[in-house]
Formats: structure tokens, sequence, C-alpha cells
């Protein structure tokens, strides 16, 4: 059975009174439960990675970047490479984060070498995939995303080492989410694609995340859907009442 994954991506959001606050009561919450088939997983600002990890020495909690330099080291101002986040003990990092691709314009070939350099420090990547408003409205959801895939993933063998993360790009930060059926038909897809160029047994077990204004009121109804295999949750995972009520309800699945 597949893990499934409550991965929270704060993106640039909360001061580090906050975010030490979150922590302290995530670690509280995890240490009192069986968390079951269900991992915590949170993504934030490199400045709270220390915390990040300091809470998830002591609780099930896993932690991930939100990005990483294709470069090894050197004099690139304002980057973090794989070798620092594999210093401070982090497990997971996005690779292709849609406002990644919007607002920074990394390309399919870009985040390939970011997805090489991750797996030199066997630090997990999720990458993440998805398409436009207008491409779905044009039919070209499935060419899409199978596009990103194939480029993003060129040359990279798979094991237990990569999830990747369906996010309609018309569904983050707008409140709209596509609905579990049209998400399952682009997971299912993904799943297939996977199985084919990877293998039935790869696909059965590599966990595929939806992205899209995911919330405690329609979680349910994803983690239902047989390819859905978790959440990658922005604002409702900033909120630490929010999050553990996510938590529980894949518990419940």
């Amino acid at each position: 059975m597949r893990k499934i994954y409550i991965a929270g991506n704060w993106k640039m959001n909360l001061t580090f009174q906050a975010a030490d606050d979150f922590f302290f009561q995530l670690a509280e919450y995890l240490q009192d439960t069986d968390a079951g088939n269900t991992q915590a997983l949170i993504c934030p600002p490199y400045t709270y990675m220390e915390l990040g990890t300091d809470t998830a020495d002591k609780s099930s909690l896993a932690i991930g970047a939100q990005n990483v330099s294709q470069h090894d080291n050197g004099a690139y101002s304002g980057e973090i490479s794989a070798d620092i986040l594999s210093s401070m003990d982090v497990e997971y990092c996005l690779v292709g984060h849609s406002e990644r691709r919007q607002f920074f314009l990394e390309s399919n070939t870009l985040l390939n070498h970011k997805i090489q350099k991750l797996r030199e420090f066997f630090i997990k990547p999720i990458l993440c995939v998805g398409e436009s408003l207008s491409e779905r409205e044009a039919g070209k959801a499935f060419e899409i995303v199978q596009s990103q895939l194939d480029k993003c993933l060129e040359n990279v063998k798979i094991d237990n080492d990569l999830l990747l993360a369906y996010e309609p790009v018309w569904a983050i930060g707008t409140g709209k989410t596509a609905s579990p059926q049209q998400a399952q038909e682009v997971h299912n897809m993904i799943r297939t694609w996977i199985a084919d160029k990877y293998g039935k047994q790869i696909a059965i077990e590599l966990p595929i995340l939806y992205g899209g204004s995911v919330k405690p009121a329609n979680l349910a109804e994803l983690l239902a859907q047989p390819d859905i295999d978790g959440g990658l949750i922005g604002g409702a995972a900033l909120n630490i009442e929010s999050y553990i009520e996510m938590l529980k309800i894949a518990q419940k699945i």
C-alpha cells in the first residue's frame, strides 16, 4: 500500500515565531498519534529548515525544500545546493512547482538537472507537473503533462526515490479545484505513463500527489480516488489546526 502524503508547501509565508509555534504544536500531535500509513511533510522557507528538522528528529515528520540549485556550490547568491540540504537532513525537495516555472522561467531541461543533482545526495525529488487553463480548455492536458514528464525525467532511473505531484496551474491559489474525477483522470494517465516507461511494479508503488486548492473540505473525496496518494497543499497547510485536520482525514483512509 502506498503512503498518503500530507505535504505542506509554505511558499514565502509565516514569520519565524509563527513557524516555531506551528512545529511545536505539530510535534506534540505527532508524538501522541499513530501516523499509520500517513506521512506528514512540510516544505518551509530555507530559514526555517532547522526548526523543521529538529521537529523531524523527535517525531514522524519529514522535511522538504521548495527548490534547489542545479549547481554543486559556488558564487550563486540566494541559491541553495543539494549538498547543503543534505547536510541539514532534508529528505525531500520540490522540483518544477508551477510558480517556479511561471515566475522564474524554469525549463524542463533545467528541472531535469535539478532532479539529477538531488539524487546524487539521496534527496527525494517531488516533481510537479500540470497544465494551464488555456491548455486544458484546448484539450491538451495529457499532452502537456506527458511532455513535462518526458523531459524532466529524461535519463532518470526511478526506484523508490521519487514522488510526482499533479498540480493543474488553474487550480493553484485560485480557490478552484479540479473535480476528483478530473484529478483522477490525469493521475491515472501519469501512472500508466510510468508503467509504460519504467514498469508496472514501479508504477504501482510510486506516490502521486494532487496539488491545487486542497483543503480539509475536499481532501477526503480526493483521497478516495485510486491513484491520488495525498495532497501538495499551500494555504490550508499554513494553519496548524487545518493541517492537523487533514492529517486526521488521511489517517482514516
